[in-house]
């Protein structure tokens, strides 16, 4: 009886176990569909992350962005570089030069007193300022006085401002006296006013072509000559004294007036007070810019049909592939674009920037992902009332010099497209001890940013770096006698070579371990200057494949420099001309 009795005993405990078990498992299982229901699918986890990477440039947030494999997002920092983003490397080793040489005779002794050339320039302020640098030399070339210049006051521009309006016009004459010999206007003959003979010469006109066409004509006919329509009447190449003179002219003697001059040192000066360092954009996105690119924003019909009414005003421009423009690099970076260049350059979003621009196409909106990622975001009007701009905001070459003012004392330039401010600037800029200027690389970073979406932000960052190389404004990026001359000053740049040597020296001296107690005392005043960059070495760049590595140092070989944005504009449309100009 008692073997039945436990055998009945464990039945029972073993069917109160499964029961528990039973029990347990389906509240584990109620539990685990409950929780699949809440939880989003797959797809719709990554429309969240899709959507918000959509969002991030205006926000500036730094989660991640999930794409694919990869992750791109955009810090609000710039990271850490091994140079200094506010100089040029081995800047301290070059600095203009453009004094007299002794073989230069002084005007007094070449001067005759019977030829006179007046000109009158053509378009906006920094293109009539490149006619003015050149009417002095011409001058000088045909050894005839030199009348102040006739502004363009009927051009695109419609400024009705006067030399003296503009530029110090004593200091203009005084400056130059040694070289050439300037009068405010033509004496009077007979006691009546005298109209001198009008005439055009060619585009790059050289001095023999100068003495050819326009000599003959002061001699034989008229003793008084005006040139119209003077804009890049003269060859890029000239004999060095000359060039020498273009830069006494450009950077000496072509100083503003004095109330422009004063507003924008007050610009500047708020500027500062705002932060010790800042860029200055000039970022060209107005509608007849872009209009004349020809190029896709992504504005859809709307845009399509927008920039195109404009560009019918222009006969001669033809239909173009918007692809084609951007693998060209002949269309300007959007502000967005902008924005993150200079982010993945080492500028953080505490960076101060003053934006030297006309009306943007398409407004705040526009600029709303520039302004993201660089919140401190200025310009003439927010720096400064209505009230202290009325003198000059009726006057387009007035308002033009005090962004010129602005632009040319900032720690760095951004130019967004390639006409005569950008090229003056640029010049100036080595001039005056090489000034970070930096032009967007655009053929190849259009690339990149149609990419930028499949890469980490750190490889998208090196690849701006690498990229941008030869566009930043260093010594030598451009070898003389290429590009403009108003770009590339090279004949009014000199090297201090015994510096150099000793830095070299230094340098060389480091790596091998062979530095005595007072080169070690040096140490920091070298180090900080000097660049491990030599133009002969060969590019080390991370994250580069082997077909990009092959064709950067293809690229190496040849000129980096960039024609202007309207090279290909002819003089049948003066309108489009003049308003590409600046």
């Amino acid at each position: 009886m008692a073997l039945p009795r436990r055998r009945n005993l464990s039945y029972n405990r073993f069917r109160s176990l499964v029961k528990f078990i039973s029990a347990i498992s389906g509240v584990l299982l109620i539990l685990f569909a409950f929780l699949s229901f809440l939880a989003p699918s797959p797809n719709e986890s990554q429309h969240f992350h899709l959507r918000h990477h959509h969002n991030s440039f205006n926000a500036v947030v730094e989660d991640p962005v999930t794409s694919g494999d990869s992750v791109f997002h955009v810090p609000s920092s710039g990271g850490k570089l091994d140079r200094d983003i506010w100089s040029s490397r081995n800047a301290k080793f070059f600095y203009g030069c453009s004094n007299v040489s002794s073989k230069f005779a002084k005007a007094e002794a070449v001067s005759r007193p019977t030829r006179y050339l007046a000109i009158a320039t053509s378009g906006g302020l920094n293109q009539q300022r490149t006619g003015i640098t050149d009417a002095v030399v011409a001058a000088r070339i045909l050894n005839a006085t030199l009348v102040v210049p006739k502004l363009d006051q009927k051009s695109f521009w419609k400024d009705a401002s006067n030399f003296s309006e503009i530029f110090d016009v004593d200091w203009f004459i005084s400056s130059l006296s040694k070289d050439v010999k300037i009068i405010k206007q033509l004496p009077k003959r007979g006691g009546k006013s005298w109209t001198p003979y009008t005439m055009r010469v060619p585009r790059k006109c050289s001095e023999r072509c100068y003495q050819n066409r326009v000599l003959p004509v002061i001699l034989k006919r008229h003793h008084a000559v005006q040139l119209n329509k003077f804009d890049y009447r003269l060859a890029n190449k000239l004999d060095t004294d000359l060039q020498k003179l273009r830069c006494r002219v450009n950077y000496h003697a072509l100083k503003f007036a004095d109330p422009i001059l004063e507003m924008g040192k007050t610009l500047v000066h708020r500027m500062r007070m705002r932060s010790k360092r800042y860029i200055a954009l000039h970022l060209r996105f107005e509608p007849d810019m872009l209009a004349f690119s020809g190029c896709d924003y992504g504005g859809g019909e709307k845009e399509r049909n927008e920039l195109g009414a404009i560009r019918k005003r222009w006969k001669t421009l033809h239909k173009n592939n918007p692809d084609k423009q951007r693998r060209q690099g002949k269309c300007p970076l959007t502000p967005e674009e902008v924005g993150l260049m200079l982010r993945a350059l080492g500028y953080g979003s505490d960076v101060h920037i003053y934006v030297a621009s006309g009306e943007v196409y398409g407004g705040e909106e526009t600029l709303r992902p520039l302004k993201s990622l660089f919140p401190n975001f200025y310009s003439k009007d927010t720096i400064a009332t209505k009230e202290e701009l009325a003198p000059f905001s009726s006057f387009s070459s007035r308002m033009a010099a005090l962004d010129f003012i602005v632009c040319d004392e900032s720690d760095v330039f951004v130019t967004n497209n390639n006409g005569n401010m950008a090229r003056i600037l640029a010049g100036r800029r080595k001039y005056f001890g090489h000034k970070p200027t930096i032009r967007p690389n655009a053929k190849k970073l259009y690339r990149l940013f149609l990419s930028r979406s499949n890469m980490t932000w750190e490889a998208f960052a090196s690849r701006v770096r690498t990229f941008q190389r030869g566009f930043m404004g260093e010594p030598k990026e451009v070898r003389p006698g290429r590009g403009e001359f108003h770009e590339n000053p090279s004949a009014c740049i000199c090297e201090d070579s015994e510096a150099r040597e000793k830095a070299t020296a230094y340098s060389r001296g480091k790596k091998n371990g062979k530095l005595d107690d007072s080169s070690r005392k040096k140490e920091v005043i070298v180090s900080d200057d000097q660049s491990d960059y030599d133009d002969n070495d060969e590019p080390r760049w991370p994250d580069l494949d082997d077909d990009e590595n092959q064709v950067w140092a293809q690229e190496k070989l040849h000129y980096n420099g960039t024609g202007s944005d309207y090279d290909a504009v002819i003089s049948d449309e003066p309108e489009l001309e003049e308003m590409l100009s600046d």
